[in-house]
């Protein structure tokens, strides 16, 4: 299967192939929502949306998984050494020995992506190095411009659009923001451990929360109600900016529709799991079960098969269309 993928986006090259493969496992071992939805591209476009995300998920290891082993100088040198491939990549072709980044690279080249989205995102994760908490929901948008927003975007070239790439640029932007809204909500425990806080501070002040609240809580296990009502309200901001990316589903190409649908009722299925289980995201990590998971995995199959049939009834057409015009 990976082979036809890479065969069908024309990737040739054997060590390319690798690099990309490598994006893929990424995508595969730490994206499941992400990963499943992909499986819905027509296979020539999954490759670019493995290594969109591998380079995004790589950048985001340096900054996370390395905090409890590295030292902060060590890990803004390891940023700095990802950056200047990056910027080596995508202006000249040298993408130096790392895999992610040579197939991000190539990505950005086949598919005209804005070189200006991979400074935004490097920038963003730079201030996760130093920035631990967000006076309120405007400067966390500022922070989600390179960090979720520039994804969006980096993906609507590779999806494709049927209107102008300005009308749905706002649509694909903002459902990068609420995927890592539903993020930031699911992994409040976590995010804590790391020492940084993306619920708003206004958002917590006006619950009567704050650090040293959340902080009891994940050390005793014990819920509170002030915490709770914050989730509850950073819940419903999120759900507001799915209702912002929904109009941008229908501007895609018929057959991509499918896989963003898809990504977009799991990871808002995700704030149904957490208020299932009781806004304990402190506690434990809340998941859609898997049979919810396998129904809309489900459906989405059946919408594709109706969207390809669909274009290659059009395609059809159009050839019929050629001879008689012949």
């Amino acid at each position: 299967m990976t082979r036809r993928e890479l065969d069908a986006a024309g990737i040739d090259d054997p060590r390319l192939r690798s690099d990309y493969l490598r994006c893929r496992a990424l995508n595969a071992r730490h994206g499941r929502t992400y990963f499943l939805a992909t499986r819905l591209l027509p296979p020539a476009r999954r490759p670019a949306v493995h290594a969109l995300y591998g380079f995004a998920r790589w950048a985001d290891d340096i900054v996370d998984d390395l905090a409890g082993t590295a030292r902060p100088a060590d890990r803004e040198a390891a940023l700095t050494r990802l950056d200047t491939a990056l910027r080596d990549g995508l202006a000249a072709g040298r993408a130096g020995e790392e895999p992610v980044v040579r197939a991000v690279a190539d990505t950005a080249r086949r598919y005209a992506i804005d070189p200006a989205h991979f400074t935004d995102f490097m920038a963003s994760m730079r201030s996760d190095l130093q920035v631990t908490d967000y006076a309120d929901l405007p400067a966390l948008r500022r922070y989600m411009h390179g960090s979720a927003e520039v994804i969006g975007l980096q993906m609507l070239p590779v999806l494709g659009h049927v209107v102008p790439r300005e009308e749905a640029e706002p649509h694909a932007a903002a459902l990068g923001v609420a995927f890592q809204m539903t993020n930031f909500l699911r992994d409040v425990g976590e995010d804590l451990d790391r020492g940084r806080i993306y619920l708003p501070a206004d958002l917590l002040a006006a619950h009567r929360a704050d650090r040293a609240l959340l902080r009891w809580s994940r050390a005793t296990g014990r819920p509170d109600r002030r915490i709770t009502a914050v989730l509850r309200e950073f819940a419903h901001l999120t759900r507001c900016v799915y209702r912002e990316a929904l109009p941008g589903i229908p501007m895609l190409d018929p057959v991509a529709r499918p896989c963003i649908r898809t990504a977009s009722v799991l990871y808002g299925g995700i704030l149904t799991a957490v208020e299932r289980d009781g806004w304990s995201v402190l506690h434990r990590r809340s998941a859609v079960p898997t049979a919810v998971r396998a129904c809309v995995a489900l459906d989405g199959l059946v919408r594709v098969g109706a969207a390809r049939a669909r274009a290659a009834g059009t395609r059809r057409r159009g050839h019929v269309a050629v001879r008689e015009a012949a």
